[in-house]
């Protein structure tokens, strides 16, 4: 599993695209793989067959673990002994085997290209320290068929812990040991079932498994109990089903990265919430005016559209609205960029990508970057780069026909701006009341840095833009 930087340390495989047998090129899109931020592709990086998948598609592997083996052909194996982890007929993240979690991990790794892996020069172990007992492990011979395909290390006892089989050490491959630990189970409980002596998965689970009791020594489980106990259940299976009355979804991925920055944000920035409704009637003309005009043609216009340029008016107006709260250096950090964010709703769970430097397109540059993000976020090909780095973020609420909404900022910005629905309601008009085009924001900013008269001015023209889109000139 290659490094895809930006601190990740696994990833589940989605889809397979190749099966063992098939034949490889440099550069050809082999798996795809769902890491905390998205969904990316890998590429294979030389040519060959493909000897083995190590995963089943659905697996979370952790970063350096080998998930593919391809014969390459032409050329003997390089020799290496077993412990020191030999690559594997060339695989796509040719690190070291999972080793015991006693060792020290490895320092100075260098993050190269996605599909790359980790140069092998840059990854260095600690030598194993033999279990009192341990049995000494026999070296593996090169397969005849195929010289240039070594032996799976992760199908080999000795390779899994550093460990033999005399060892006081049970046996068990790193996915395993995962769940054991998710799960609450002692391994040295288990009786393995596998190869060799090696716990399965299966294993686990019946150890797992409750014993049968009376139902009056069983108390009930408190709901802080069973808070606790699903994300373990869930990481199980995909799904697991209790007596078809519920339906229990594992977190993991875009949800559990989501999760956890939502919690950090509610619990470390001290949120205020501002209203502003208005009549937006003249800016839903101007929309139909640019898609029947020839300015905009080919390009998506909407109302989504003209309510981002006025946010990135008023940002120039109020810059300090753009702006971080560096706990660790105890600093402001004002941003002279805007890279502006969009929720995306996606089946994988909220994704927020963001337009870079936003504020120095024109409106048929940020309409075709609106699209290109919109795209990309449905098709579930938004890159992790593409959510890194954003300073002010839009989510629009109003699609769903919802009038408002308390956003929860997105971590590392001071302000996010939710847009409600749009809808025809009697309003005063030049002294009449009429029937006009009416919505509501909703800001909600970091009130560490941002106070109620900057958050108020910011709010404030933002509605006046879209009351009078014309102030996007006067004002630009």
């Amino acid at each position: 599993m290659p490094d895809v930087g930006e601190g990740l340390t696994e990833a589940e495989i989605l889809k397979w695209y190749v099966q063992p047998g098939d034949t490889v090129e440099d550069g050809q899109i082999v798996c795809e793989v769902e890491t905390a931020k998205a969904a990316v592709e890998l590429p294979i990086p030389f040519d060959g067959t493909v000897h083995e998948l190590c995963f089943p598609e659905g697996t979370t592997v952790d970063v350096g673990q080998v998930i593919i083996s391809v014969n390459v052909g032409g050329g003997a194996a390089p020799e290496a002994p077993v412990a020191e982890a030999a690559p594997v007929a060339q695989a796509v993240a040719p690190a070291p085997a999972p080793v015991a979690e006693e060792e020290a991990e490895p320092k100075g790794r260098t993050p190269v290209l996605v599909g790359y892996g980790v140069a092998a020069s840059s990854t260095k172990r600690r030598p194993r320290k033999a279990a009192q007992g341990a049995v000494p492990a026999a070296p593996v011979a090169p397969a005849q068929a195929a010289p240039a395909t070594v032996a799976v290390p992760v199908s080999v006892p000795e390779q899994l812990n550093g460990h033999g089989p005399g060892g006081g050490r049970p046996l068990a491959k790193p996915p395993v040991r995962k769940l054991a630990k998710d799960l609450g189970v002692d391994l040295a409980t288990v009786t393995p079932t596998g190869p060799d002596g090696i716990i399965t998965r299966a294993d686990v689970h019946a150890a797992a498994a409750p014993a049968p009791a009376p139902v009056v020594e069983a108390p009930a489980p408190t709901p802080v109990a069973q808070s606790v106990a699903a994300p373990a259940a869930a990481q199980a299976a995909p799904v697991v089903s209790t007596d078809a009355r519920e339906t229990r979804i594992p977190v993991k991925g875009v949800r559990k990265a989501t999760a956890a920055a939502m919690v950090g944000s509610a619990f470390t920035a001290p949120h205020v919430t501002e209203f502003v409704t208005f009549d937006i009637t003249r800016t839903m003309k101007l929309v139909e005016e640019l898609k029947s005009g020839t300015d905009m043609a080919g390009l998506r216009v909407n109302p989504l559209l003209l309510i981002a340029k006025a946010v990135l008016v008023a940002v120039r107006r109020n810059p300090e609205i753009n702006a971080a709260w560096d706990e660790a250096a105890q600093e402001i950090v004002l941003k002279h960029y805007v890279n502006l964010g969009i929720a995306a709703a996606t089946p994988r769970g909220l994704l927020v990508p963001n337009i870079k430097d936003a504020h120095a397109q024109t409106l048929p540059e940020l309409s075709a970057s609106l699209s290109e993000l919109i795209s990309a976020a449905r098709d579930g090909k938004t890159t992790p780069a593409a959510m890194q780095g954003g300073t002010f973020t839009i989510t629009n609420v109003g699609v769903f026909g919802v009038d408002t909404g308390t956003p929860i900022l997105n971590p590392g910005e001071s302000a996010i701006l939710a847009v409600g629905a749009i809808k025809l309601q009697p309003w005063v008009h030049k002294g009449k009341v009429k029937p006009r085009q009416v919505t509501t924001l909703a800001l909600s900013f970091d009130h560490r840095l941002v106070d109620g008269e900057l958050g108020s001015k910011f709010l404030a023209d933002v509605a006046a833009i879209l009351e009078q889109p014309k102030r996007l000139i006067s004002w630009a």
